[in-house]
């Protein structure tokens, strides 16, 4: 198999997409490979690669069953559950904390006030 194409920055020919242009149509790769790259260069460092998939190719997005979204319910649920005081933070734990604002930085204040 030969190298793929490559094209410049804004330059592919129709009929290719990035994967979130394929997205933005309601399409997916669909287990296709690679068919080109976008290159953008830049200054003092390498070029910037994006892969290109044909268009003609790609599949419908698969639609959202129950069972899935509750999946991904589930899963983001537990991203927003404090390990150490087990509620929902109401937002996305940060893997740099690890747990909620109150629990990572807790009031020295209020431990005064309990004893």
């Amino acid at each position: 198999m030969g190298a793929l194409p490559v094209f410049r920055w804004r330059l592919a020919p129709d009929g290719y997409a990035t994967r979130r242009q394929l997205r933005a149509r309601g399409l997916r790769p669909g287990g296709q490979g690679v068919a080109a790259q976008l290159e953008r260069p830049r200054r003092r460092r390498p070029p910037l690669v994006a892969h290109l998939y044909r268009v003609d190719l790609a599949k419908p997005v698969r639609p959202m069953t129950p069972a899935r979204r509750a999946a991904l319910d589930k899963a983001n649920a537990a991203r927003r559950t404090c390990p150490e005081c087990r509620r929902d933070a109401g937002y996305v734990i940060p893997a740099s904390l690890g747990m909620c604002a109150p629990c990572a930085y807790p009031n020295p204040s209020d431990s005064l006030r309990s004893a």
